[in-house]
């Protein structure tokens, strides 16, 4: 099930969401994480591991990402309200593969590791990221 949402920024971070709860008045739990040193185009989550994605950088960079679960997902707050627990992100993988943004990425849904991305410099890169399953 689909639980966590990235938004990318222009000022190098992303935001993760933990979106499976929401407390009334403080939302979802979230986490800032400054990803490059420049804008982040975007971020895509791993067909066949959610707790693995990728965000793609203005100055051409991949860094590949895993995000792991706190002990307990949820707790009460003073007034007894089911409020969310962030987990934690660290950094598995990085690369420089332009001098321009990367623009757009997809990871395969049939073969695991296989991607394709595309940047400012009119190039289209297909991509293989191995050992995905040791992680």
């Amino acid at each position: 099930m689909m639980n966590k949402l990235v938004a990318t920024t222009l000022e190098s971070k992303f935001h993760l969401f933990d979106v499976r709860t929401q407390h009334p008045e403080k939302g979802f739990a979230s986490l800032s994480e400054k990803a490059h040193k420049s804008t982040v185009w975007c971020a895509r989550h791993l067909p066949q591991n959610r707790e693995i994605f990728i965000t793609c950088g203005g100055s051409g960079s991949l860094n590949l990402w895993k995000y792991s679960y706190p002990d307990q997902r949820v707790k009460k707050d003073a007034n007894d309200v089911d409020m969310g627990v962030i987990g934690s992100v660290s950094m598995l993988q990085n690369a420089n593969l332009s001098t321009q943004p990367i623009t757009s990425f997809d990871w395969s849904p049939d073969k695991e590791g296989l991607c394709v991305c595309t940047s400012l410099d009119q190039t289209l890169r297909v991509i293989i990221v191995t050992k995905l399953k040791n992680v």
